[in-house]
């Protein structure tokens, strides 16, 4: 998250008991759709990050990140909020995590903050980092919650970037550092990994438009950037599955299924186009098929960064590919430099969700289907959500549409299943309204609904449905 800025780049365009609406009774019949239609080894989680959610972002020795540095400028977040408290679960862990339970979710995904274990990128470990991160994944199995755990959502560690950050090819170094100690530290409790979140998203925006921290522009930055995050994937893996006994090793991609407004050549390449870019830029190269040079000629420039070594070493054969889909995308040709293709904004009688997504099912059945001509072991829905304007009357949220979304989408997952897609698991995004990066605390994606004053938490409708649905 949060595919908006990238897309805009791309197209111009507590205690437990004060919780509400934990016990209420059924809102929607989820009868409809069946959680054993799925079968008795589907993964069923929400999914969170770090830096979205956690706050305390200066306390217990931890170092600052890009985020900090970018939320800390005005004008670079649309509320001017931040994550510095988020929705604190840092400190209210305890009850969170009682009351994902409650709505019967086994797995929660979160993300270790690199800058919380290594406050400066390397070298010195803050073993109250490591001591939180114990106590939370301690607190989820005594629950009968499975942790999953992210290496890196985003939050890289500012000392980091100082020296270049993504660009430096000494990332690979200092990547391989920090996954060990994860891996090492978490490894005898944690069986489920990935290793990157959308590594499109963060060199994109956070080095070739700029819109996101580190706030780097340039096609220099941006190719090596793609290409030494190409290498952490696969040397992520490695490490885990070699630390990790018994690991079940998987990284994620931002993705959306294009296809061309117009049937014609010119339209044709440009959805190829936009293609790469959101679909097969990271995934490919890790399956030994290389760079897509042929129908995005520009990153034939990423030559330069790459060392003889690195055509093995770019390879990794994960266990599962972590899919996070949202909507699809409609190109047609534009004179945008290097990618000459443009998203077309939804149609005025489109059903979009408050970030101006289009509500798309049929798009989340295609990207699973197109992922799965991949020989790839698993597929797991590892993000997928919507934010609508949520309102609070008299301690309940009537989230009818997210409901609606989430109906729709987890058809479309079922009917891919169905069709021969091995699609192992869904999380849901997200848990509790959190800090949507440079949006702000404005989308609320949550299927809880968090008062960002008081940081009380009610459950939506949204929630009780996925409670009943899991029952």
């Amino acid at each position: 998250m949060n595919k908006l800025s990238f897309l805009r780049y791309l197209t111009s365009s507590s205690s437990f008991g004060r919780n509400k609406n934990v016990n209420l009774e059924p809102v929607v019949d989820s009868n409809e759709l069946r959680k054993t239609d799925f079968g008795n080894d589907f993964y069923w989680g929400v999914a969170t990050a770090a830096y979205q959610i956690e706050g305390a972002w200066n306390q217990h020795g931890k170092g600052e990140s890009v985020w900090d540095r970018f939320t800390n400028k005005p004008g670079n977040v649309k509320d001017n909020t931040h994550g510095k408290v988020a929705t604190d679960f840092y400190n209210r862990y305890p009850d969170d995590l009682q009351l994902l339970k409650s709505l019967n979710f086994d797995n929660f995904r979160f993300s270790f903050s690199w800058p919380r274990i290594l406050p400066n990128g390397t070298g010195q470990i803050n073993e109250k980092g490591i001591d939180f991160y114990n106590r939370m994944i301690d607190a989820s199995l005594e629950l009968g919650i499975e942790p999953w755990a992210m290496l890196y959502h985003w939050d890289l560690p500012q000392k980091l970037e100082d020296q270049g950050g993504w660009s430096n090819r000494d990332m690979i170094g200092w990547f391989s550092e920090y996954a060990d100690l994860c891996s090492r530290k978490f490894g005898d409790r944690i069986r489920h990994w990935m290793v990157l979140n959308e590594p499109a998203s963060f060199t994109t925006l956070g080095y070739l438009s700029g819109m996101h921290a580190p706030q780097q522009s340039g096609i220099a930055k941006f190719l090596s950037s793609v290409h030494h995050a190409c290498l952490c994937q696969a040397a992520g893996g490695r490490i885990i599955r070699n630390n990790v006994k018994n690991s079940h090793v998987g990284t994620s991609f931002s993705c959306a299924f294009t296809e061309p407004q117009k049937k014609s050549a010119r339209h044709h390449r440009a959805s190829q186009r936009l293609d790469v870019m959101l679909n097969r830029l990271f995934i490919e190269p890790s399956l030994g098929m290389g760079y897509p040079y042929r129908e995005l000629p520009f990153l034939k420039k990423i030559d330069k960064y790459i060392f003889p070594e690195d055509h093995e070493n770019l390879k990794f054969e994960f266990d599962f590919i972590g899919v996070q889909s949202y909507f699809r995308v409609i190109s047609k040709p534009s004179l945008l430099p290097l990618i000459w293709a443009n998203r077309v904004k939804p149609h005025r009688t489109a059903e979009v969700t408050e970030m101006g997504w289009e509500v798309s099912p049929d798009g989340m059945y295609d990207i699973i289907m197109q992922f799965s001509k991949y020989n790839v072991k698993e597929l797991i829905i590892s993000e997928n959500g919507a934010a609508f304007p949520d309102t609070l009357v008299n301690g309940r949220v009537n989230d009818q549409q997210r409901i609606s979304y989430f109906k729709r989408y987890l058809h479309n997952v079922l009917r891919a299943k169905k069709d021969g897609a091995n699609v192992t698991g869904y999380f849901a995004w997200t848990f509790v309204d959190n800090f949507e990066w440079d949006e702000g605390n404005r989308p609320r994606f949550g299927i809880v609904y968090n008062d960002f004053d008081t940081q009380e938490r009610t459950v939506k409708d949204s929630g009780l449905w996925f409670r009943d649905l899991l029952g």
